[in-house]
């Protein structure tokens, strides 16, 4: 197989591991065993309300990555709600989502880009935790097709094969 062949090939799936949004600025992540997508928008009720050319209208991160970053801030673990992503997926490499459109749940997302970390998470974190969170924050992800998810929804690729590019 040739590089471009390896980078499509991906058969794992993922399954959501955790719901949250982000109801007003400042404010403490809420958590939801579910949550309706608007395409354009995000999660409903989300405090950030994506614009339909937003780039960043669902924040995902990947659920083995909270220990590494838990560890680097020595810390035993890391509750999901502090990093203020919309999603945390277990078992799937989220950068393998690169230009790729995957569905969660009824939801159909494309990639966008990587979810850098912000100030916020020095604060948030303490010391250092702005630079624990660098390579681990996860991806940023427009609404194709809106719908529901929930926490449990399996996440996986859609076939490039078997839709319009």
């Amino acid at each position: 197989m040739n590089l471009k062949e390896l980078m499509r090939c991906l058969p794992q799936h993922g399954q959501v591991a955790w719901i949250g949004v982000r109801p007003e600025r400042g404010q403490p992540m809420v958590r939801f065993d579910s949550a309706a997508v608007e395409v354009g928008k995000g999660l409903a009720g989300d405090r950030f309300k994506g614009r339909p050319e937003s780039k960043r209208q669902v924040t995902l991160i990947q659920a083995e990555h909270l220990q590494a970053i838990a560890s680097m801030l020595h810390r035993d673990d890391l509750p999901p709600d502090l990093l203020r992503r919309n999603l945390v997926v277990s078992g799937l490499n989220l950068l393998a989502l690169k230009e790729r459109q995957f569905r969660v749940g009824q939801v159909v997302l494309e990639m966008t880009g990587l979810c850098h970390p912000c100030s916020k998470m020095e604060t948030i974190l303490g010391p250092g935790g702005y630079n624990a969170m660098r390579g681990y924050g996860g991806i940023t992800a427009r609404v194709i097709e809106g719908g529901s998810i929930q926490q449990g929804d399996e996440v996986s690729v859609i076939d490039s094969k078997s839709r319009s590019d």
